[in-house]
């Protein structure tokens, strides 16, 4: 007869070290952890997401068995391995007939919805308890703002500021605003020099080679001998250290900019943390991150301007929880919402980064090399791109949601569906946000390089973000005239002669006709 009591199921994005779980140990606990084509196959992945997560666990699940904590950990090759997280949560259970199952509440709905029904078709019993590393609980938005349908993140960011706080003088913020939005939206100068990321060294090879003889379908670019990403917490502590010490002081200024690999060396991180994977595994809490940013700043606030740090902070607590929390608040329709009625394909360009267009192929090969891209090049040249184009949402979100390392469903979705293809028909952002090329070469030094003016709207040569950008505000006029957001913009466009609307239209058509051969 089994002595295990309790089977507590351990995610691949519940890697929290501080939770309270770990803080006894009992013999008659077995934590369960497993690595399963589930994961690997419900979307098209980048090599290094599946190899980060699996490593990352692999590291988890042996620190807390060296702790004394007993593990019972399934290998993606295992031979009883089902590749169902229920199949294999039913099969430990009935070798532990007297055992009870626990778990952490996960974070996508998809894992949620299958625990939950399976659980109620077999007549078991979850006991749920939460994962300990947000700082609102997904239930907040109808808690703080009750019977209201739109949402604020400036409302919601305020709130969580004033509630745990962070940067506050009593009732006011720190310095006196809240944020500094308008300091943080500077072009990298060419004469920059941008200091080298500080990236790990791990050897994976023996995952990526198991991935590979699984004949798991991915994309993206690996060195298994030299992966950069962090799959231990000390990792994860260490990126976090170099980033206080070394690119907080101008994060910032340039978080916005949009760099080219060939002005300016190590762009493709430029000061951005890249702590993203290493939260969204819960490697590290936001308050942990929170807490050593603020310290450091403090200790040197004379050499760090307070709009580097708010707007650091601000991504933390009050975009990232705020995300999470629209996810919750309004899925599973939140997912199948395609308000545009877009429906075209993805050009193939987006899976090899094979284009003339600069900026979209210095973003993609980043992305395909690295598993990253920063918000602005996922927002304002990949998303503005897609939405442009009327490309399908459903397409849009598998291909973000597989190319990078930090992408989970909680935060993908809002981001891609919402703020990016405005597919939800402004839940999450007032307008779309969309630009001709000339955001592009205000916040880029890729246009000097290009095959395509910025300058030119239409004819040979001319720069498909421009054409594109206005034929959309052509086509979607009925459904945007009465956005005052949108309202110069329009003014714009029907200023303009017919003969210039139509040769705009004209140029769009050819390139929407032909965007495999931008």
């Amino acid at each position: 007869m089994s002595d295990i009591r309790e089977v507590r199921l351990v995610l691949g994005d519940q890697l929290n070290a501080k939770h309270t779980w770990w803080r006894t140990q009992h013999d008659n606990v077995l934590y369960v952890m497993m690595e399963m084509r589930q994961e690997t196959d419900y979307v098209k992945h980048h090599i290094q997401k599946i190899v980060a997560f699996f490593a990352a666990m692999r590291n988890f699940a042996s620190a807390i068995e060296q702790a004394g904590h007993r593990v019972h950990y399934m290998k993606l090759d295992d031979a009883n391995n089902t590749q169902s997280l229920t199949q294999n949560l039913a099969a430990i259970l009935a070798q532990h007939p007297n055992a009870k199952l626990s778990c952490m509440l996960p974070d996508e709905y998809r894992v949620d919805h299958q625990l939950r029904s399976w659980a109620g078709k077999e007549d078991i019993h979850i006991d749920w308890v939460d994962s300990e590393h947000f700082l609102t609980q997904r239930t907040v938005l109808a808690e703080w703002f009750p019977g209201r349908d739109n949402f604020l993140m400036e409302s919601f960011y305020r709130r969580v500021r004033k509630q745990f706080d962070i940067m506050m003088e009593g009732d006011k913020p720190e310095g006196g605003q809240w944020n500094y939005d308008h300091d943080n939206r500077n072009k990298l100068p060419k004469s920059s020099s941008v200091i080298a990321p500080s990236c790990p060294a791990n050897d994976v090879t023996d995952i990526h080679q198991m991935v590979t003889q699984q004949d798991i379908n991915y994309f993206g670019d690996i060195d298994p001998q030299h992966f950069i990403w962090p799959t231990t917490r000390k990792q994860a502590r260490d990126i976090l250290s170099f980033f206080c010490q070394h690119q907080l002081a101008h994060f910032g200024t340039y978080q916005d900019a949009i760099t080219d690999t060939e002005v300016h060396d190590h762009a493709w991180s430029l000061y951005h943390s890249r702590l993203s994977f290493a939260m969204n595994s819960k490697m590290l809490h936001p308050m942990e991150v929170v807490n050593a940013v603020l310290t450091h700043w403090r200790e040197n606030e004379g050499t760090i301007s307070i709009n580097q740090v708010e707007g650091f902070i601000r991504q933390i607590i009050g975009w990232r929880e705020f995300i999470r929390a629209i996810y919750w608040h309004h899925m599973p329709e939140y997912k199948n919402l395609n308000a545009l009625g877009h429906q075209r394909d993805l050009p193939k360009f987006f899976w090899d980064g094979e284009t003339h267009m600069r900026c979209l192929s210095q973003a993609i090969k980043q992305s395909l090399k690295y598993a990253y891209a920063h918000h602005i090049q996922r927002l304002m040249l990949t998303g503005n791109f897609a939405l442009l184009a009327g490309c399908d949402p459903d397409q849009v979100d598998g291909w973000y949601l597989g190319i990078y390392i930090d992408a989970l469903e909680w935060v993908e979705l809002p981001n891609t569906r919402g703020m990016s293809q405005y597919a939800d028909n402004g839940v999450l952002a007032t307008k779309p946000y969309i630009s001709s090329a000339n955001y592009i070469k205000k916040m880029s030094h890729h246009c000097s390089q290009c095959r395509y003016n910025p300058d030119k709207k239409t004819g040979e040569g001319s720069c498909p973000f421009n054409s594109l950008y206005w034929q959309f505000l052509a086509r979607h006029e009925s459904h945007f005239s009465n956005n005052q957001r949108m309202a110069m913009m329009y003014s714009v466009w029907n200023k303009k002669t017919q003969e210039e609307q139509k040769a705009l239209a004209k140029q769009a058509e050819y390139y929407l006709n032909n965007m495999d051969d931008l």
